[in-house]
């Protein structure tokens, strides 16, 4: 198993190095400059920025400085602390990120703690009670949130539970001093928008899985020894399930970390993705550069985790003849 992780690991190295890289080429390459937007600023105050940034040197050199400092741990900083006299060294993009990071997380953790027990009731109950009235009532309301953009759940839910009845706050304005209860609170809005998105996904490959299982030959002989149902798919056919159960869980919390940007502007929230979205409209690249590593790193070490979980739970893949 620390052979499988270590060489997933070696080959997650090449895909993150392709993110990065398109990320720094492809900001690099829109028109204009990170400090030419400001009519306002002199020619020769944009150069010397330019200078004290390195924006002046080849690209390739750009590159090559971000990658060694990245693999130092030093992601540089940000340009919204510009100023002619010198780097703004108060304005590092980890100490930018870190704090923004902490909420997304926070969020996320807040969805996943309601949406992934939810997901997988539904998903065994739908099974139990396969096309009946509980199962058509679940498939058709699990598909219907998930087939409405984000922006509109949310936009809906602020719409009933902000504005026509105000039980939740509108925004979500969290700083470092928001006490953990009034940080819940003003969180419910965009962690049940979370959850209406990814919590389909999640219940259907349950459902799929468990019934995909209960045609297998021993599911039929513990039926014929007059197991009940519940005791049919909780003891025999949900522990063979948890591998295709485990990747979509996975795939989801990646989400919940990664797709996270649209609801955290609608809500304006303070997370990684509001800075992201931030960032690249003021042309803050090393801020774009950081948050996008963050995504990328964070997408493969779920995926490597939904394989192992898949591993750890199918005895033939852990203990290969």
């Amino acid at each position: 198993m620390l052979r499988f992780a270590f060489n997933r690991l070696l080959q997650a190295i090449p895909v993150l190095l392709i993110v990065i890289s398109a990320t720094f080429f492809l900001v690099h390459s829109a028109p204009g400059g990170p400090f030419s937007a400001d009519k306002a600023v002199p020619p020769e105050v944009i150069r010397a920025l330019e200078a004290q940034y390195n924006l002046d040197q080849p690209l390739w050199q750009q590159y090559f400085t971000w990658v060694v400092g990245m693999l130092q741990g030093d992601l540089g900083y940000s340009f919204s602390g510009r100023s002619a006299s010198g780097i703004d060294r108060s304005r590092a993009v980890v100490d930018l990120v870190a704090p923004r990071l902490g909420n997304t997380l926070f969020l996320a953790g807040m969805a996943a703690i309601v949406s992934v027990p939810l997901a997988l009731v539904l998903g065994i109950t739908a099974a139990l009670y396969r096309n009946s009235f509980y199962d058509r009532s679940v498939n058709a309301v699990t598909l219907t949130t998930i087939s409405f953009p984000e922006f509109f759940l949310a936009y809906l839910l602020i719409l009933f539970l902000a504005s026509l009845w105000p039980v939740f706050p509108s925004l979500a304005n969290v700083n470092a001093e928001t006490e953990l209860i009034d940080r819940i609170y003003k969180c419910v809005l965009p962690a049940l928008t979370l959850t209406l998105v990814i919590v389909a996904h999640m219940m259907r490959m349950t459902r799929a899985a468990i019934i995909n299982l209960l045609a297998s030959p021993y599911i039929e002989m513990s039926q014929l020894k007059g197991l009940s149902k519940a005791k049919v798919i909780m003891r025999h056919a949900l522990p063979n399930a948890w591998a295709p159960i485990a990747t979509v869980i996975a795939f989801n919390l990646a989400y919940l970390v990664v797709g996270v940007v649209v609801v955290e502007v609608v809500f304006v929230y303070p997370g990684i993705g509001q800075l992201m979205v931030d960032a690249v409209t003021t042309r803050d690249i090393p801020v774009v550069q950081a948050c996008a590593l963050i995504f990328a790193t964070t997408y493969i070490l779920l995926n490597l985790t939904a394989d192992i979980i898949g591993i750890v739970t199918n005895p033939r893949l852990l203990h290969p003849r």
